[in-house]
């Protein structure tokens, strides 16, 4: 399903602390913050470019939205609610921290139109939590998850793949309870190491040791997969492509094509198990998977005619776009069969 979002950052605004691996202010670009003003400016602009506002949301992003002192929240919420309704967006989208959730806070946020609540959990692992200064707990997340769904909103997660002190074990078990709690969207954002986090100095020092790059990948593959499963829609899966967060890496996940490179491991395992001892195909795919079906930068079919299978792609847009076609069998490579295939090969136990 396709979302949109009209994006407004609150930059850094109600964080009652510095997260472990965060620096908003790279990551959004701008240390500034959004007033009334702002906000009308932006949704009436936006109001008028739009072809769908009735599909779109007004997204407060960038801090913890709930958080933030309570004459500013609502400083926001009042501008933003003239366009909501009548012919305008469908409401709005706030992101924040699953301890700044309650009765009193849902209550205003439901009187100003909000239809979405997205809960920063990161980790549903209490020592990783911990670990990474997040300042709550994993049953603080599952408490805001049920009142946000009594209230009727819209519920979604955030995750954070490879944060310290965290394994495979640890990630696939957080996303098992990110699927019990069954939240309406997901965002997946691997973990990029930013310069003057405590990350990076966990890093530098040998303390903090990553999981190996296509590990992450195969991971996120396996989430993918599995939030796919589940009906949960994932809304996004990487850290979206910034000079300025370019400019401040020092480790990490970090690939302007991150998307990609999972869906095309998804894809790549798909037609592989469905070759068998062939060595010529023919891949039938939608027109839309072309390029994941590919592979990125066409890696998929370099790792077949490694393994000495040609492989012709052609399209089939009768397919959906999780669908491939190999002799007349069709086949979601999206669907869950056999194990993960994961094996832990390096990082914390």
């Amino acid at each position: 399903m396709k979302h949109n979002n009209i994006s407004i950052f609150v930059t850094h605004v109600g964080c009652p602390h510095m997260c472990a691996f965060c620096d908003q202010h790279k990551i959004t670009g701008s240390s500034d913050i959004p007033h009334c003003d702002d906000v009308k400016r932006i949704c009436s602009q936006a109001l008028s470019q739009i072809d769908d506002p009735e599909k779109t949301e007004i997204a407060f992003f960038g801090g913890s939205f709930t958080a933030v002192p309570k004459e500013y929240m609502l400083e926001l919420l009042e501008a933003a609610s003239g366009f909501i309704g009548d012919g305008k967006f469908k409401g709005i989208r706030i992101s924040t921290r699953p301890d700044y959730i309650d009765e009193q806070v849902l209550d205003i946020l439901k009187q100003y139109g909000v239809t979405s609540i997205e809960l920063g959990a990161q980790s549903l692992c209490d020592e990783v939590l911990s670990a990474n200064e997040r300042g709550h707990s994993e049953q603080d997340v599952i408490d805001a998850c049920r009142l946000i769904n009594q209230y009727g909103f819209e519920l979604g997660l955030q995750m954070m793949v490879g944060l310290y002190k965290s394994s495979i074990d640890r990630e696939l078990y957080t996303a098992q309870r990110i699927t019990e709690l069954a939240p309406k969207t997901v965002r997946i954002y691997p973990v990029v190491v930013l310069e003057g986090t405590k990350l990076a100095e966990l890093y530098r020092s040998g303390v903090y040791e990553l999981l190996p790059f296509n590990t992450v990948v195969e991971l996120c593959a396996v989430m993918l997969k599995k939030f796919y499963c589940a009906g949960i829609n994932v809304i996004k899966l990487g850290l979206h492509a910034s000079e300025l967060v370019e400019k401040n890496i020092v480790a990490g996940y970090y690939h302007p094509a991150f998307n990609e490179l999972v869906q095309s491991t998804i894809f790549f395992d798909g037609i592989n198990s469905s070759i068998k001892d062939q060595k010529e195909i023919t891949l039938f795919v939608n027109s839309r998977s072309l390029s994941v079906a590919a592979g990125h930068k066409k890696s998929n079919m370099k790792k077949l005619e490694e393994a000495g299978v040609k492989c012709i792609i052609c399209t089939d847009d009768s397919l959906s776009r999780q669908e491939i076609k190999i002799n007349g069998e069709i086949i979601n490579v999206f669907k869950i069969t056999g194990n993960s295939g994961i094996q832990v090969v390096s990082g914390q136990d």
